[in-house]
């Protein structure tokens, strides 16, 4: 498309869409939110440039293949289901980490469940885009 407006709130919409795709993705364990909603979020942002700027600048801009994203997010969110099993304990059981722990603080606490909701942003993120961009092309 030609529209330089089009273009121009696109690109803003991106950031932003990409900025509240991390906060659903970070607030989605306490409260409605996680991986899905985050990668789907974060794909309408590429969606939107997509309508706007092209394929082609969309795809430069994710910078890696969508398909790529999805097999990486695959494996990550596999291997903080593994953790759990070195630990001794099912599959898939959040593990705990608390980085800077003193007597009188807990410290930083980490999880596989946000590694896990990390590795289902990229899957979702990636799966949405492959398909977005073949549709596109296609057409």
């Amino acid at each position: 498309m030609n529209s330089v407006i089009l273009i121009a709130g696109a690109r803003l919409q991106v950031v932003l869409l990409l900025v509240f795709s991390a906060y659903m993705l970070l607030r989605g364990h306490n409260a409605p939110g996680g991986g899905f909603i985050g990668g789907l979020i974060a794909a309408t942002g590429f969606v939107v440039y997509a309508i706007a700027c092209g394929t082609k600048d969309a795809r430069a801009a994710l910078r890696f293949d969508p398909a790529n994203i999805a097999a990486v997010g695959l494996g990550v969110a596999l291997l903080a289901g593994i953790v759990a099993i070195l630990w001794g304990d099912a599959l898939f059981t959040g593990q705990w980490l608390f980085i800077g722990e003193t007597e009188t603080d807990k410290g930083l606490p980490l999880s596989t469940i946000l590694v896990f909701d990390i590795g289902v942003y990229l899957v979702v993120l990636g799966a949405v885009l492959s398909i977005v961009f073949a549709l596109e092309e296609t057409s």
